[in-house]
């Protein structure tokens, strides 16, 4: 009788941590897959937005395109996982800027709510200039603008 006794204080200790452990793991792995997810439907959406900048450019860059402006739907969703998104970008020179070399378009998506954020990058021409604006997911008229001068300079912004 003694053995049963103690198999009970052996085993009594691993089916109370049990209890506990196995739905705090699943719980744990799930908020992980949950997180990954998002970041790859948002990195997903920032890539596509890259995208439709270097359209824009490439599109209004030829010389047969005379001074105006565009604006480009990117057919993003609103929301991911029913949290909107914004996104910024910056413009810089890859080389010096007296060189009048091409310029990288970095673009960060972030997910409200959550603090999620992406980056995504687009390399366009010499002749491209950016204006501060913000994108958001949810808005009616969220678009990309792209606007050609006499000169030949394409200024990129985000509509809405």
């Amino acid at each position: 009788m003694p053995h049963v006794t103690i198999e009970y204080m052996i085993m009594l200790p691993i089916l109370i941590l049990q209890i506990i452990l196995f739905p705090l793991t699943a719980s744990w792995l799930m908020n992980i897959w949950v997180d990954s997810r998002r970041t790859l439907a948002l990195q997903d959406a920032a890539s596509h937005l890259a995208s439709v900048m270097q359209q824009a450019y490439s599109s209004l860059n030829h010389e047969t395109i005379s001074a105006g402006t565009a604006t480009f739907s990117p057919d993003l969703p609103p929301y991911i996982e029913n949290h909107p998104y914004t996104g910024t970008a910056t413009l810089t020179a890859i080389l010096d800027p007296a060189m009048n070399s091409s310029k990288l378009l970095k673009i960060t998506l972030t997910l409200r709510n959550v603090g999620t954020t992406v980056t995504s990058s687009a390399i366009l021409g010499s002749n491209v200039a950016w204006s501060d604006s913000t994108f958001v997911s949810n808005s009616t008229n969220a678009c990309v603008r792209a606007e050609k001068f006499a000169n030949g300079t394409i200024c990129l912004s985000f509509g809405g």
